[in-house]
């Protein structure tokens, strides 16, 4: 009997110890176990087979995005409506995916399209930086085909780009700062809420403006003057930092954390 206890016991560690090591780096599976995943190597064997649904944000998408991958962003009014009317064209199973490991948008997604009776939803929660890495063939990067992982900008180069809030407002407000920098807010109208960090001194351009933001980036650029951009919570950013290196902009930085840090910091 002691052995057999001993047995269940060690059987039940080694379970436990599985589940967690399987959860390591992933901190949304258990807050959403009763979402189903479907892992990286998975995805690529069955990527003809399911319709893959990438619910961030359109700039996201357009920046970088799986090929083939449609989307339907999870904060989107329609979305369940939406993720309804592919069962309407095809009977493949439906996965969903974000930036990845800390990205919660995958799990919100497949459980929001459960609790609409949609069946057969995923989450590939590796996202599309681990896609990106390992398959490059099959992922895209400004409207053209990736195929060499050296165009992903590292985390490390991101970060070079990243100045404290208060170095950030420092550079701001130094006395020079009007000739030699330009501010800009790319937080949405929702975000925003009609006022932004330096009142008079900074320019408001939502990633969803291309034009605009486009045009704030050749200002800059012609007139050699430094951007200062800064988001929400620091991450939509990194996201512009590719269309920032495309456009030959050299000199810009980022405020790490975004908005919400200069608040906290206040």
């Amino acid at each position: 009997m002691k052995n057999l206890g001993f047995c269940l016991c060690s059987g039940i560690l080694i379970l436990f110890s599985a589940i967690a090591q399987a959860d390591e780096g992933f901190p949304g599976r258990p807050k959403y176990p009763d979402v189903n995943i479907i892992e990286l190597e998975e995805l690529y064997k069955r990527r003809q087979k399911v319709a893959i649904v990438d619910v961030r944000s359109e700039y996201e998408y357009e920046t970088l995005r799986i090929k083939g991958a449609i989307n339907i962003p999870v904060a989107s009014p329609g979305f369940s409506k939406d993720v309804r009317n592919i069962r309407g064209v095809t009977n493949k199973d439906v996965v969903f995916y974000c930036n990845g490991h800390t990205c919660m948008k995958s799990y919100k997604a497949a459980r929001k399209a459960k609790l609409a009776k949609i069946d057969r939803v995923f989450a590939f929660d590796a996202g599309i930086f681990d896609w990106a890495g390992k398959y490059p063939e099959e992922a895209v990067l400004l409207g053209e085909p990736l195929r060499d992982t050296s165009r992903l900008i590292s985390k490390k180069d991101f970060k070079a780009r990243l100045l404290s809030p208060r170095e950030f407002a420092a550079r701001v407000n130094s006395r020079h700062g009007k000739d030699r920098y330009l501010v800009l807010d790319v937080r949405d109208r929702f975000q925003r809420a009609a006022v932004g960090l330096f009142p008079f001194q900074e320019k408001w351009a939502p990633l969803d403006q291309k034009f605009k933001l486009g045009e704030y980036i050749d200002h800059a650029r012609k007139n050699g003057k430094t951007l200062l951009i800064y988001d929400e919570v620091g991450k939509q950013v990194r996201w512009l930092q590719y269309r920032l290196e495309k456009a030959g902009l050299r000199k810009y930085y980022f405020m790490k954390g975004g908005a919400n840090a200069y608040i906290k910091q206040l």
